[in-house]
Parts: structure tokens; C-alpha cells; sequence
């Protein structure tokens, strides 16, 4: 049986932790509340990029020794920048966190963003950004939320354009750091073996700064964008997104959602990959999604096919999502998805980082941790009648956006 507790820190630092005690292991994440919708147009792309710039050295390590410090006892660091967060994590042994601790509390608290290490690391992250440009599957997300968002800074990639990334210097790099990177913007997340008055202890020892978080984020209005884009570009396939906004992290219909989009395509036993893999075998991917932010979420389908089946799979996914706003789904299907969604979920738990995560994430989006049983509660709780009412509200054909890439100089008509 595992224990959560909370603390929060009087100079405004949160802690979350949960103790697993048949575990030897743990997962630590800081986490700060800074991403891509604390940007602008000039400066697109700075978080992800400082994100990449702490493993480059402290006033104490150098990037090896950051490195060093951590897998040189079996241990893992690594982190993630998305829209609305940037997290710095470590995994090791239970004997090893407090090395974890005062490595990554080093990185987030002393980056030296020195200018040379600034130039070497714009050409690692342009070649990511390359890579995305040459790999439709990411490439299309990308794009689809650029459009989806137009108008609210949720519209820019985490990766950032180009141009930024070439022209990031140490004093951009430090203010916005010092902007974002202050004590009530940080929360301390921890799964596994793990003492709860350890870490607060650990947190008073080595968070020594004391920054206050001048950065404040703003929220944009984000008007429903209907539209019909074609990229072109040299690829084989035709990829394609159909789909639209919809409920965020703090609507209670998130989850009604989530089963939705389980229903439509998630999974092989979903309605799409019958209806298009299984019986037609006209694609190999086709999946629905659910990206969800504090106040909106982009929701859709996602397939690729050849050029000659394109317009057949879009009349296909057109059809089902017709169907699920006109009938109830089965008493048996609904259990399907619920037991499909909890098994995910249970199963997902067997990994100290997810839960580290997930403990995380609550946190950030509710501000207090929500329990898997109160989870498995609220999937049990949903009808099939809440599905018909959500299905007839968001899958309206003529309410959703379409975005494909597709090869260039087709002669074929737009879809």
C-alpha cells in the first residue's frame, strides 16, 4: 500500500511524495511551471532549449560530471519540456537519492549558460528540429495545434523555430530563467522508496536559492479554428488528422473524453481499427488522441495510408464518428473501454516514473493528488448516455478540422 503526502515549503516550494515500501528504487522529478505558453513569437522554443542547456554545466560540474554523478551508480537522468511544464528527472537505487537530489537541484539552481556552449548545443537541438520536419508522424501534430490554436501562444512548438535557437545568448538565457526558474514555480515529485520528511530535509539542504517567480502565466482565449490544409512534401504516404479543441485539464467532461477517444480509436479492439485495419486493411496506424492542457485539449484521429485509399478512410472515419452522435454504445462495449482504461492506468503504475508522473501531474492540474480508486470510481461512474450527449457535441462532420500531408506535385484533388 503505497502513502502520499504533501508538504508545502514557506517559501512556497511544493513537495509530493509517495512511498512505495516493497520498493528498492526511486524516481525524483523537479518540476517547474514554465513551457512553451510562457513564450513569444521572438523567443519560441527558450524553454526546451534552457531545458537542454542545464545538462551542460554548473559553477560545481561540468556536463560529464553531471553525467557521471548519476550513472555512475546505476542511476538514469533525463527530462522533458511540454507547453505548459519542464521536468528534470533522475531514477536510481533508494541508497543514491540524495546524489540525485543535490545533482539535479544543482543543475535547475546554477546553469552557467556559457556563450561557446550555447553555439554547439543550437546545432544539437536545430538537428532535432530537423528530424521532426523529416518525420511526418511528429511534423503533423506540430502543425495541426500551430493552426488549432492560432491566436494563443498553446499555437507555437515546443521545439521553437530556427532562427530562435540560432540567435538564444546567455543574457536571454538567464533572464528568462530567472524569470520562471523561482521557488513558487517549482514542485518536487518523488515515487518509490522513499521518505517523505527525507526529502523536505533534502529540499531545505540544497534549494538554497531563494527566487521569487516573476513570471506569471497568461491564458488566451482560444476561438474553435475550422479548416482544410494540405502540406505537401517528399514522403510515400498520406497523413492525415482530422479532429478539433475540446475540454482541458480543470472541465469535469475530461474524462468522458478520454473514454471517448479510447472508444473511437484506441487500442485494436477500438471502432477506427476494426472498421479500417482489421476489415479493410488500408492503413497499418490509425488511432484517435487526446492532448490535454489546463483549459483546452486538442482531440482527433490520426491515420496514414497510401494516396489511393485516402479519401475512402476519411468517408470511413466520417461514418463512425456519425454513428457514436446518433446510438448508445453497448452495455458491453462501455465495459470493454472501462476495464481497457483502468488496466492501462494499473498497469502504468508498476513504473515508479509514471507514477511519479502521475502524482506530479495531479498536483500541477488540481493541486491536491487524486487516488487511483477515486479514478477507477469516476470511469465506473460514466454512461452511455454522457458518451451520446459528448459524441453529439464534438463530432459534428462540419464543427472539425482536417489537416493531411500528403506528396508533392499529386495530382489529386484536396481532401
Amino acid at each position: 500500500m503505497s502513502e502520499i503526502r504533501i508538504t508545502e515549503l514557506e517559501n512556497g516550494i511544493r513537495i509530493v511524495t509517495e512511498r512505495i515500501p516493497y520498493l528498492q528504487s526511486f524516481s525524483l522529478g523537479f518540476w517547474f511551471n514554465v513551457g512553451t505558453r510562457d513564450e513569444n513569437l521572438h523567443n519560441n522554443g527558450i524553454s526546451h532549449f534552457i531545458e537542454h542547456m542545464l545538462f551542460k554545466g554548473t559553477h560545481r560540474r561540468t556536463a560529464k560530471q553531471i553525467s557521471d554523478s548519476i550513472e555512475a551508480y546505476g542511476g538514469y537522468l533525463n527530462a522533458f519540456t511540454s507547453k505548459e511544464h519542464t521536468c528534470f528527472y533522475g531514477r536510481g537505487l533508494a541508497k543514491n537519492i540524495e546524489r540525485t537530489f543535490d545533482v539535479i537541484s544543482d543543475m535547475v539552481q546554477n546553469p552557467l549558460f556559457k556563450e561557446g556552449h550555447i553555439k554547439k548545443e543550437a546545432g544539437v537541438v536545430v538537428d532535432e528540429l530537423l528530424d521532426i520536419y523529416d518525420n511526418p508522424e511528429e511534423l503533423i501534430f506540430d502543425k495541426f495545434e500551430e493552426i488549432l490554436f492560432k491566436g494563443s501562444t498553446l499555437s507555437y512548438p515546443v521545439i521553437g523555430k530556427e532562427s530562435n535557437i540560432k540567435r538564444f545568448n546567455s543574457t536571454e538565457l538567464h533572464d528568462f530563467h530567472n524569470k520562471y526558474y523561482g521557488n513558487k514555480n517549482l514542485l518536487i515529485s518523488c515515487s518509490g522508496a522513499v521518505d517523505h520528511d527525507k526529502i523536505v530535509e533534502l529540499t531545505k539542504k540544497y534549494v538554497v536559492k531563494n527566487r521569487d517567480s516573476k513570471g506569471k502565466r497568461k491564458f488566451q482565449n482560444i476561438e474553435p479554428q475550422t479548416f482544410v490544409k494540405v502540406i505537401e512534401k517528399e514522403i510515400q504516404q498520406v497523413h492525415c488528422i482530422i479532429g478539433r479543441t475540446s475540454y482541458g485539464y480543470k472541465d469535469e467532461e475530461r474524462l468522458i473524453l478520454n473514454m471517448l477517444s479510447n472508444l473511437i480509436g484506441d487500442g485494436s479492439s477500438s471502432r477506427l481499427f476494426q472498421a479500417v485495419r482489421e476489415k479493410l486493411g488500408i492503413t497499418y496506424q490509425i488511432n484517435s488522441f487526446v492532448n490535454s492542457y489546463f483549459d483546452t485539449s486538442a482531440f482527433g484521429v490520426y491515420f496514414s495510408t497510401s494516396e489511393k485509399y485516402v479519401e475512402k478512410v476519411i468517408s470511413i472515419v466520417a461514418k463512425e464518428l456519425k454513428k457514436l452522435t446518433e446510438m448508445k454504445v453497448s452495455d458491453k462495449e462501455l465495459k470493454r473501454v472501462k476495464e481497457y482504461l483502468k488496466g492501462s492506468m494499473l498497469l502504468s503504475l508498476e513504473n515508479t516514473s509514471n507514477r511519479m508522473i502521475r502524482i506530479a501531474n495531479s498536483m500541477l492540474y488540481f493541486n491536491k493528488v487524486i487516488t487511483v480508486d477515486e479514478l477507477v470510481e469516476r470511469i465506473d461512474s460514466v454512461t452511455s448516455e454522457q458518451l451520446l450527449q459528448l459524441s453529439s457535441q464534438l463530432l459534428k462532420e462540419d464543427e472539425l478540422a482536417r489537416l493531411i500531408i500528403r506528396a508533392k506535385n499529386n495530382n489529386t484533388k484536396a481532401a
